[in-house]
């Protein structure tokens, strides 16, 4: 069943399963076609949404891995675009209409028209790509649960982000923005044995994907954080008393972060880069980058920071 975000930010399934516009369920937007059933199936169909087809053949090498990969994106698309795979050794007639001369030969269609296609085996991106166009910038249902999620999440309301992290992994599995997601709403929630449960539960291909890996990093430093001293004061002494004490200036970046200063930390640990890069095989320079991995790549410390570092590092 789609994933429809109401007003108030909560998924919902559309009526009997059908979205506004024409759009099917995602079980009903993947079919197998042939040349009777074409015109229905791809020109007439794509009146009302944009329709994939992938021509293809079981001796086909690089369709096998192909096939799968466009599935898998009409599938998260939700609905808004539906895939109609034609074999071409039981369908020599159209195939030789439609001037299919190699495999895979992938096409879409809108209003009964050829928009948009490419020959060959593709890597993800462009297939993706290839699908955004023509989704002409409408979000499909699991976009929308996940930027749900994502404001949940960045309003403090925990509870209603894993429940929209969740909701779309019961379509998606392995939907690794989603794990992340929900990883990071479990932490923000307090429950560390938790987030570390879930984490025990993925595959190293999972831990493997740049956003889950951030999610991971983070819950490890709030870990370290949790296991900090909560009086600082105790380690500002020890520095005020030796400025090159740098495990003080260290533990004390530990427990800054886990207190949920992190711009404190992060100054911390610039200070201990500058002071002694090399200490302790550059333990400061390792837990700033931990902090960049989890904070992600595009926040405003992450991009200050690294400069900061360079900066101190190459100067």
């Amino acid at each position: 069943m789609a994933i429809i975000i109401n007003p108030d930010g909560t998924p919902s399934a559309g009526e009997n399963g059908q979205e506004a516009g024409g759009a099917v369920t995602p079980s009903e937007s993947i079919k197998e076609s042939d040349t009777a059933h074409f015109m229905a199936d791809v020109i007439e169909a794509s009146n009302e949404v944009p329709v994939i087809v992938d021509f293809w053949a079981p001796w086909c090498g690089p369709c096998k891995t192909l096939g799968p990969m466009i599935e898998k994106m009409v599938r998260q698309a939700g609905g808004l675009v539906r895939l109609v795979k034609i074999n071409i050794d039981d369908n020599q007639d159209l195939a030789a209409q439609m001037r299919i001369q190699s495999i895979p030969a992938v096409y879409a269609f809108k209003k009964g028209q050829p928009v948009d296609g490419f020959v060959g085996a593709q890597p993800e991106t462009q297939i993706r790509s290839f699908i955004d166009r023509l989704l002409a910038g409408a979000k499909p249902p699991l976009d929308q649960a996940l930027e749900a999620a994502q404001a949940a999440l960045d309003s403090g309301d925990h509870a209603a982000a894993q429940a929209l992290y969740l909701e779309v992994m019961t379509q998606e599995p392995d939907h690794a923005p989603a794990v992340a997601g929900l990883l990071r709403a479990i932490m923000a929630g307090g429950d560390m044995a938790g987030a570390r449960e879930l984490v025990s539960g993925l595959t190293d291909e999972m831990t493997a994907d740049s956003a889950v890996a951030a999610a991971i990093t983070a819950l490890e430093l709030a870990e370290q954080g949790d296991a900090a001293p909560p009086d600082t004061q105790a380690l500002r002494d020890r520095l005020a008393a030796d400025e090159n004490d740098h495990q003080a200036r260290l533990d004390l970046a530990i427990a800054l972060y886990g207190a949920d200063q992190v711009e404190d930390a992060v100054e911390s640990l610039l200070e201990l880069v500058r002071r002694a890069n090399d200490w302790n095989d550059g333990a400061g320079r390792m837990q700033l980058i931990k902090i960049f991995d989890a904070l992600g790549a595009t926040h405003e410390l992450t991009l200050s920071g690294r400069r900061r570092l360079s900066s101190i590092l190459f100067s």
